[in-house]
């Protein structure tokens, strides 16, 4: 059987990073329950933090760099996404925002996707379902019903707080639909054949 390719977008900051944390611990949950199915997981992380300069250019050039294509290729070549920002002023950061709008329009039809995201309190969770569950409406992927919020609180007893109890239930869910379904063929790079600025400006010939 194929092996199953996980891409992990995290939208942390700071180093080390509760919302690095979350990531890690969804995409471990996910792995151990399509082990216990006898599949193999392979799990690529995109690091946002890492392309901040990158997306940034991007936005303004049209033309990604190539640590960019490489994380673009990354999430829409994967079998499945998770996804995990910090909250800001009630919504996903600008940084996640800015990743997924650099991405193709269609890119993630259909993919399965889980949602994670963490913040100073509780109160913050809503932000789940009234910002970023409809960001992936917009984008059109296959979201998993159940996303995991966890507030700074939550890591101190994760197991007593009901934390751990939802890591699981959405990794079940996303490893069901998983099994369910075929792993994808990898998305040819759609940058392949794109000629550098550099060379356009060249073929001119410009005195």
């Amino acid at each position: 059987m194929d092996t199953i390719t996980l891409a992990v977008v995290s939208a942390g900051l700071s180093q080390p990073s509760s919302t690095r944390l979350l990531a890690d611990r969804l995409s471990d949950a996910v792995r151990a329950g399509l082990a216990e199915a006898g599949r193999e997981v392979r799990i690529e992380h995109v690091e946002l933090r890492e392309l901040a300069h990158p997306i940034a250019d991007n936005l303004v050039t049209g033309f990604p760099g190539q640590a960019l294509r490489d994380a673009i290729e990354t999430v829409t070549g994967a079998d499945a996404v998770i996804a995990v920002t910090p909250i800001f002023s009630a919504s996903y950061s600008g940084l996640f925002k800015s990743f997924f709008d650099v991405l193709e329009q269609g890119a993630l039809t259909g993919k399965p996707a889980l949602l994670g995201a963490t913040g100073g309190t509780a109160r913050h969770s809503l932000a789940l379902d009234h910002a970023l569950r409809p960001l992936f409406a917009y984008l059109r992927a296959a979201v998993v019903p159940t996303a995991v919020f966890a507030a700074s609180e939550d890591w101190a007893s994760a197991e007593q707080n009901g934390l751990g109890q939802h890591i699981d239930r959405a990794a079940q869910e996303l490893a069901a639909v998983l099994l369910r379904q075929p792993a994808r063929t990898r998305r040819p790079d759609a940058f392949a054949d794109v000629v550098p600025f550099e060379q356009r400006l060249a073929a001119l010939k410009l005195p």
